[in-house]
């Protein structure tokens, strides 16, 4: 069942937990993640980043699937687009029945930022779709923990501040703020230095979920401090990819005689599901309940 960003949000801060948000390139990634989810019994979020994916499979090919698929999935599921940076995919997305939308002009100038990502609020409203924006810094470049040489000063000036957090979400009525906090996007080259009482901070002058971008390669003990100071949206996949691909490369290696494409996407699709599986355990707190899934 599709439910909205807002909603599958809503459901996080009622249980203190954060919903995984998994990025799909292709069809078997979009069975690993729903049946993760289902067999978990848990909600989830099917995304498509478009800017960076779209290479893969265009995304008003994989964009209808995603959601039809999530209609008959029997879990609640947001059918999301990651880091929409201009307003024809927004339309897109929305026409095509995403639930959510991600605007980040977090490249921008402040005020860009904001006049922008208002007019993609005003775009979801019509299609009563929630929205996401970013604001703070998560590129590779901008930081020594993604393996650069930055300065703590350097590193510190890209985190997001929270009273400029506030004021962005009161100037943007956005439902959920993707922030800068210590994550990159892609492969850490060494350990992140994460900021994590500055959650605790932009969640309590903000009011609104804060997301985390970059999840993969952060630890099982990380993930649960940054959602008890209110991350409830993790955006996971760089990880699940490479250990899908380690997979395959270890098949290629030790079989013998013809390799069919076929039997490569089943096995990388099933090293997605079990990845996604003991993610969404560890986001849920299901590795630490006895008894196993709950609604």
């Amino acid at each position: 069942m599709i439910v909205s960003l807002k909603t599958i949000l809503d459901i996080a801060e009622a249980r203190n937990i954060a919903i995984g948000a998994f990025n799909v390139t292709f069809l078997d990634g979009i069975y690993a993640v729903l049946q993760a989810a289902e067999e978990l019994n848990q909600p989830v979020i099917l995304q498509f980043a478009n800017a960076a994916h779209g290479i893969y499979t265009p995304m008003d090919v994989i964009g209808p699937v995603m959601v039809s698929m999530a209609e008959r999935a029997k879990v609640p599921v947001c059918v999301h687009l990651d880091h929409g940076d201009n307003f024809q995919d927004i339309q897109a997305a929305l026409e095509m029945g995403f639930s959510g939308i991600m605007y980040d002009g977090s490249a921008l100038p402040y005020e860009q930022n904001v006049a922008n990502t208002r007019v993609a609020v005003e775009l979801a409203k019509r299609y009563g779709v929630s929205v996401e924006a970013e604001i703070g810094s998560m590129g590779r470049e901008e930081f020594a923990s993604a393996g650069g040489s930055s300065q703590d000063a350097e590193i510190e000036s890209c985190y997001t501040d929270p009273d400029q957090a506030a004021r962005f979400v009161k100037d943007t009525q956005i439902d959920a703020l993707a922030c800068s906090f210590g994550t990159v996007h892609g492969i850490y080259l060494k350990a992140p230095k994460l900021d994590i009482e500055r959650i605790r901070v932009i969640r309590e002058k903000t009011g609104v979920p804060v997301v985390m971008h970059g999840g993969s390669g952060i630890s099982d003990e990380v993930f649960r401090k940054c959602i008890n100071q209110g991350v409830r949206k993790i955006n996971f996949y760089t990880y699940a990819s490479k250990y899908a691909g380690d997979l395959i490369r270890y098949y290629l290696g030790t079989e013998d005689g013809n390799v069919y494409f076929h039997d490569i996407a089943v096995r990388g699709r099933e090293s997605f599901k079990q990845t996604y599986i003991k993610t969404i355990k560890v986001f849920s707190n299901l590795d630490r309940l006895a008894g196993g899934s709950r609604a």
